[in-house]
């Protein structure tokens, strides 16, 4: 008779071990392009932000031009707002945080939203931050579970 013992191999801990959070693949660089990308609509909200409240005659028309009828101030005060939470968005994003995935979505919509409606006042400005704000949820949505931090 043969002796079982000595034709298998012992278990090891290893074999039973539970699986780790799931690697990283190369498309987890499009979460942090997503990050990136929301800082940089950050910046550009900040920007134009303040040029409405602090210089009134920069943009093409006047207030009444616009599809939403208020005042600069009222303008540079919404960019200013969501360039602040887009960019603080952004650093969670590039945290891993779940909330900054759901809220990043929500932000960087809004942010097309307003400046689909100010569009008439800057043109080019408004159609650079649409564009990075579509790229930023395309990347967040397909590939946004690649940056998911790991449960501690």
């Amino acid at each position: 008779m043969s002796d079982v013992s000595q034709s298998r191999p012992a278990p090891s801990t290893a074999d039973y071990a539970e699986d780790g959070p799931p690697a990283a693949t190369g498309w987890a660089g499009w979460v942090v392009f997503a990050g990136v990308m929301l800082i940089l609509v950050a910046s550009f909200q900040v920007i134009q932000g303040l040029v409405a409240l602090f210089d009134k005659g920069y943009y093409l028309v006047g207030p009444r031009g616009l599809i939403v009828n208020v005042s600069y101030n009222v303008w540079g005060w919404t960019h200013l707002v969501l360039g602040v939470i887009a960019g603080l968005t952004g650093l969670g994003l590039l945290a891993g945080n779940m909330l900054a995935r759901v809220v990043g979505v929500i932000i960087a919509m809004l942010s097309a939203f307003v400046n689909l409606a100010f569009i008439a006042a800057a043109p080019v400005w408004s159609s650079i931050i649409i564009a990075v704000d579509v790229f930023a949820i395309y990347a967040i949505i397909v590939h946004g579970r690649e940056l998911k931090s790991p449960p501690y």
